[in-house]
């Protein structure tokens, strides 16, 4: 082996499914003590690759090389054996289970046959201080937040001895105090020589914490530049053509108000929110985590309940607590959680573009296939949605071409609201201006869109109003000339009145 410190080598890989090159001449390497960015657009065979050093998927072609000598990796234990150990996105954790049962499952330390619980959870406690967790071996899994269980999969991974570590868009939920501290423990493994293989869509991220990247486009390996090349260059490098502007919010003309929410509550998680969303405009919702957010949006749409206040749409009053009847009045929700709650992922792409106009094809009992299939095949072509076919199972999509699925069902529904719950979450950089393209079509053809992002450059790129929550209440509302970070984040941390908000009635005046 030429370099010494090399820890894995592929070479010329490829992998093909049916009708799909997913990879086709593939080059990788990675070192001891270094962060490695692989970087592509959703789609581009990242998470192929990955799940051949995993041992999910078996090369066609190629050659993968561990320490300068050959291997085959057939499964998780071929994997582990090698030292190289993966953090999924959704992680590979039993609820029920303890911390300590989940860091050893299938490990366990025995004593006289039996399980040694009092060393399994004294090596357990040392896994967790490393990575800087405080929490007890003893708890139970489901009882930890999203940053906690991350620290546990980390734990898991360095208890396994990993020499390589795969970590698979590990800040994609994690607020920036939590993904600070992430940082500081991939730079301690970094610096103990555990080499990192590090997938992310945050192109901010790279430069402070990689230092190769390799970029993947449609299957191949288009450039290895370092770590410090200018954000324009990555994103050139990505998807082929540079990206002028990254919000290119398009103003559409301001018409009649189509949402108005005044003075709902729910009692301990939101009081007395007032806004309106008028056709034609992008309103956003900014806030921290636990402002509320998410809880009013999805009263508003009826999937949870409210105490008092009113909803209305086109000014007629909307039933509370009630999806239909919201649907029926023209309001769409894509959620925060895709895979969870907006897709059914074994269901085809097009019986998912279906799902919400599938009520008004039936005649008699029986759905209109046919008309269903031609609208689903207008819109997936619209939208531009990668994929095998109409057939393809919805889960094998990557993130991107997922959301646009989530979206276009909504969009065959002529909905009128569009509720973007985190609408470009773990999604990349091109697939990120295609969405932002769609809401300007949706605003140009007289619809409204209301969107909450934690990325606030996305909040303040793509908004016309910004509606800033703190503590379950409306904080405040910006126009999008005085929207900046520093206003935002001002309205954000700020101690709302508990006098009733004028935010609908500012944005009268506006």
């Amino acid at each position: 082996m030429s370099n010494p410190d090399e820890l894995l080598r592929i070479e010329g890989v490829r992998k093909t499914f049916p009708g799909v090159v997913a990879l086709d001449g593939v080059d990788f390497d990675l070192c001891r003590g270094e962060v490695h960015v692989l970087l592509g657009e959703n789609g581009a065979g990242k998470s192929t690759l990955i799940k051949m050093l995993s041992g999910a998927h078996t090369p066609d072609a190629g050659r993968i090389l561990v320490d300068g000598r050959e291997v085959r990796v057939h499964g998780a234990q071929d994997a582990a054996r090698l030292g190289i150990a993966t953090i999924y996105q959704e992680f590979n954790l039993v609820p029920d289970l303890t911390v300590a049962e989940n860091i050893f499952l299938g490990r366990q330390p025995r004593r006289f046959g039996m399980i040694d619980r009092k060393r399994m959870e004294a090596e357990a406690e040392i896994l967790l201080a490393r990575v800087g967790v405080h929490v007890s071996p003893r708890a139970r899994v489901r009882e930890l937040g999203i940053a906690r269980l991350q620290m546990v999969e980390i734990a898991k991974a360095l208890s396994l001895d990993a020499r390589v570590l795969i970590m698979d868009e590990p800040t994609a939920v994690l607020t920036s105090e939590e993904v600070d501290k992430l940082f500081g423990i991939v730079r301690q493994l970094r610096a103990d020589g555990v080499g990192i293989v590090f997938i992310t869509h945050h192109l901010e991220e790279i430069a402070a914490l990689g230092d190769r990247v390799t970029v993947i486009r449609d299957g191949r390996s288009v450039g290895q530049v370092p770590a410090s090349t200018p954000e324009d260059e990555l994103v050139r490098l990505m998807v082929g053509r540079s990206i002028e502007q990254q919000y290119p919010r398009r103003r559409a003309d301001r018409g009649a108000a189509l949402l108005s929410v005044e003075g709902l509550t729910r009692d301990g998680v939101f009081h007395d929110v007032d806004f309106e969303v008028h056709a034609g405009e992008v309103v956003g919702i900014a806030g921290l985590v636990g402002a509320g957010r998410t809880e009013v949006v999805r009263a508003v749409f009826g999937a949870d309940p409210y105490d008092d206040g009113v909803v209305k749409v086109s000014g007629d009053r909307l039933k509370r607590h009630d999806v239909n009847a919201a649907m029926a009045a023209g309001i769409g929700l894509v959620p925060e959680d895709r895979k969870g709650q907006g897709l059914v992922l074994d269901a085809s792409v097009e019986e998912n573009l279906g799902l919400v106009t599938m009520r008004a094809a039936t005649r008699s009992g029986f759905v209109d296939r046919k008309a269903q299939h031609v609208a689903a095949e207008r819109m997936a072509g619209q939208l531009g949605v990668r994929m095998a076919g109409l057939g393809q199972q919805v889960r094998t999509l990557s993130g991107g071409n997922q959301q646009k699925v989530v979206i276009g069902k909504w969009l065959l529904a002529d909905t009128k609201v569009l509720i973007l719950d985190e609408p470009t979450r773990g999604i990349d950089v091109g697939a990120k201006v295609e969405i932002y393209q769609l809401i300007n079509e949706l605003t140009a053809a007289g619809a409204a869109v209301l969107m909450i992002s934690s990325d606030l450059p996305e909040v303040l790129g793509m908004s016309d109003r910004v509606l800033v929550m703190a503590q379950g209440r409306i904080a405040g509302e910006l126009r999008a000339a005085d929207a900046t970070q520093d206003a935002v984040m001002a309205l954000a941390v700020s101690t709302p009145t508990a006098e009733k908000n004028t935010a609908k009635e500012a944005s009268r005046g506006h």
